[in-house]
């Protein structure tokens, strides 16, 4: 059987005299703490009024027009006119042509019945003579000159814009 007890009145009164009785106390003790802050909340605004910087002039917009018509827009590349550099799409290509120009090498010159020659050193092992306007590697390269040390020749390479631009190039010649 349960038993339930009750709480009884005289109890229950008690406790709410002790709040009420306790509440006062805590109120002064929050109350001390705000003196503190209120004075220097009086400091402050005693104290001058800061200066506030004035605004920067603003300058009025003036609007660029663009008088020179007849020249070139900077907008369009300039590889539309009739002289621009294309390689030759129509040509025959040379076998040195498929070798990149890193892979090949000078080796040397030869000199027979007046024509002079450079021999250049290909990847598969073989040494090819070559002469002032042939072709060797991947950029359409053009021998344009030949002597002791070195074979110059002119590469043309896209520009990044859609053209091409002429490119300077050379073989130097290396040990065995």
């Amino acid at each position: 059987m349960a038993v339930l007890h009750k709480t009884s009145r005289p109890a229950a009164s008690r406790a709410r005299g002790a709040r009420a009785a306790g509440t006062p106390l805590l109120l002064a003790g929050c109350s001390s703490g705000d003196a503190d802050l209120n004075n220097f909340i009086r400091h402050v605004k005693a104290e001058p009024g800061g200066r506030v910087e004035p605004l920067p002039e603003i300058k009025p917009y003036e609007a660029f027009t663009y008088s020179d018509q007849n020249m070139r827009s900077p907008f369009v590349p300039t590889t539309s006119g009739a002289n621009a550099v294309r390689p030759d799409a129509h040509r025959a290509r040379e076998f040195l042509e498929q070798y990149s120009l890193d892979t090949l090498k000078m080796v040397g010159t030869l000199t027979l019945g007046g024509s002079h020659y450079g021999l250049v050193l290909a990847t598969d092992g073989r040494v090819h003579r070559v002469v002032i306007g042939n072709h060797m590697g991947q950029n359409d390269g053009t021998i344009t000159q030949i002597n002791a040390s070195r074979i110059s020749l002119t590469e043309i390479v896209p520009d990044g814009l859609g053209g091409y631009v002429e490119r300077p190039a050379a073989l130097a010649l290396t040990s065995p």
